[in-house]
């Protein structure tokens, strides 16, 4: 008898993960379809809440919304062709030939991709602004012009795309060097073995093959630049024009317009959701297939004379996002003007003691930014870790639907997220505006399809054979992705988590809609800081932010076990 007793107490043993499994799937639907639903019940009615498309008409016939249309429109596509013109030779040059410093260049590309774009657009505000911007002071040094002389003009059209380039070429170059990189080397040398020159092999056959990589790169610049709220804020509002991330951010000043705020946020989601998806067909569809098993990794071009030349175009362009931006905030955030050159007789620390001692607002800034990037990440990578565990072993009813939610809010701008959180979460039941909670769920939401995407392929490299064995000796679902198959995928999870920490660090979007005085995080005191002119300040937490973002990369690729493929998977 008691042989059987101790047989039958694991049978009778409470199984929970069905239950918990369910309640994420539940968390899954509020994080997103709510926000959303109540963004289309805004849209269409009116503030006596009747059902209407007066907002939509409004939309697409007032000037006051055609023109920041067209402006958004003209910096996606302009942002997307430089991008393409840059990325895609940087992408060639550092996969496919023998030119120096290589792993270099993709370190600095990485250090462009994690400059928060806003951050961009103050230092190039230091750098170029007509008047006081260091290159124009240096302009008028050289040629002896007149005060008001300028070379750029940082707060222009021109100016707002190129900075947005800048920040947005990364995307592209890690498409195409990736597809560069896994690019079958035979192809190539049996072009070369049938007589076809260097030129001629890669028009004909590395060309096309990387096309659909170009254009999809193409596609995500595009949506990146039609999606961005800093850049355009901090440049297009003081030269006196609106793109759409701007104009749907002015709705929410005194006097709200909501119901045409959210109007302005569908056509923006409408057309990521069919620019992702045009994406997706093109990455999904694939250049090349090898036959015969296994494939040689690609022969290098031999660039002889031009390997220096090679070298120094990709550091030519990577001084406009890195080199000439990080001095503009290191010279300000160590002179007494942030616009003059500092030099060892006029260096100071002031500005660095009046930020962290004297700035009210600094203190609460950082404490909010760490709880926030902590506990986002922390739930983060758990809600995305038992995501991925479920769709990957179809361990639950539905789970193809729960696989959609989890990757829908890639399609969902950071504006228009803010937008349908705040109109979500002013009303009762569920009152988070003014709190904390309201950003952890729009930082949740806006990183968990990457955080997904992440931990799922990571699945797809560990057997369910071993999860099967625990169960075997008794183990329920959820004992069995704690004990055995999440340490087995340390590296991804660890990676995800600081992935999440630094997306945290970085957004603007969303939370310049949802803070309010008590709930700043640094990205937004940052925005505050630029609207008062206060850049040395900003150079100072810009550093920081910086430092602490680097300070996570560097701590997974030095991490004991993890470093080469958790900093792989940053990287890319």
């Amino acid at each position: 008898m008691t042989v059987a007793s101790d047989i039958d107490t694991p049978r009778t043993r409470i199984d929970w993960t069905k239950p918990v499994l369910w309640l994420f799937a539940a968390i899954m639907i509020v994080l997103i379809v709510l926000p959303l639903s109540w963004l289309a019940i805004y849209s269409l009615t009116d503030k006596a809440n009747h059902v209407t498309l007066l907002n939509f008409v409004t939309l697409f016939t007032d000037p006051d919304f055609l023109d920041p249309l067209l402006t958004t429109a003209i910096i996606a596509t302009s942002s997307a062709i430089i991008c393409c013109l840059i990325a895609a030779p940087m992408g060639w040059l550092v996969s496919r030939t023998d030119m120096p410093g290589r792993q270099t260049i993709r370190a600095l590309v990485t250090a462009s991709f994690v400059t928060p774009p806003f951050l961009g657009a103050v230092a190039w505000e230091l750098l170029a602004a007509p008047n006081s911007g260091l290159l124009n002071q240096l302009y008028r040094f050289l040629t002896g012009g007149e005060s008001d002389a300028h070379l750029f003009d940082i707060y222009s059209l021109p100016g707002i795309i190129f900075v947005i380039s800048c920040y947005t070429f990364p995307f592209v170059f890690v498409l195409v060097a990736n597809a560069l990189d896994n690019m079958p080397g035979e192809l190539e040398d049996a072009s070369a073995i049938l007589g076809g020159r260097a030129w001629t092999t890669a028009r004909r056959v590395t060309i096309p093959l990387a096309m659909p990589a170009i254009v999809a790169g193409a596609l995500i610049a595009f949506l990146q630049a039609m999606t961005l709220f800093g850049s355009p804020a901090i440049l297009a509002l003081p030269a006196g024009f609106h793109t759409m991330t701007t104009k749907i951010w002015s709705l929410f000043q005194y006097p709200p317009k909501l119901e045409l705020a959210a109007a302005a946020a569908v056509p923006l989601l409408i057309l990521t959701i069919l620019l992702l998806q045009g994406q997706k067909f093109l990455l999904g569809r694939r250049g090349f297939s090898v036959l015969g098993g296994k494939y040689g990794a690609p022969r290098r071009v031999e660039m002889k004379r031009w390997r220096w030349v090679a070298l120094g175009f990709c550091l030519l362009m990577l001084l406009n996002p890195v080199f000439l931006p990080y001095f503009a905030l290191f010279n300000a955030a160590f002179s007494p003007n942030a616009t003059t050159l500092v030099t060892p007789s006029t260096l100071t620390l002031h500005n660095i003691v009046f930020v962290f001692t004297e700035l009210s607002s600094t203190q609460l800034a950082l404490k909010n930014t760490v709880i926030l990037g902590t506990a986002t990440a922390t739930l983060g990578t758990l809600l995305a870790l038992v995501i991925a565990y479920v769709t990957t072993r179809r361990v639950i009813a539905g789970h193809r639907i729960l696989g959609f939610l989890a990757t829908a809010p890639v399609a969902v701008p950071g504006i228009v997220l803010g937008v349908g959180l705040f109109l979500s979460y002013t009303r009762p039941p569920f009152v988070l505006y003014g709190t904390l909670w309201i950003l952890l769920i729009a930082f949740l939401t806006i990183n968990l399809p990457s955080a997904y995407q992440q931990l799922q392929a990571a699945f797809a490299t560990v057997h369910p054979e071993l999860e099967e064995a625990s169960r075997i000796l008794g183990a329920s679902r959820l004992q069995a992705l704690r004990q055995i198959t999440a340490p087995l995928l340390r590296t991804g999870v660890i990676a995800t988590w600081c992935f999440i920490f630094i997306g945290v660090m970085r957004e603007l979007s969303a939370a310049i809609v949802l803070f309010t005085s008590q709930t700043k995080v640094i990205s937004v005191l940052i925005y505050d800081l630029n609207e008062s002119g206060d850049l040395a300040a900003i150079s100072v937490l810009g550093i920081a932010m910086l430092l602490i973002t680097f300070a996570v990369v560097l701590a997974v690729n030095r991490f004991p076990g993890l470093g080469g493929n958790a900093g792989a998977r940053l990287r890319n």
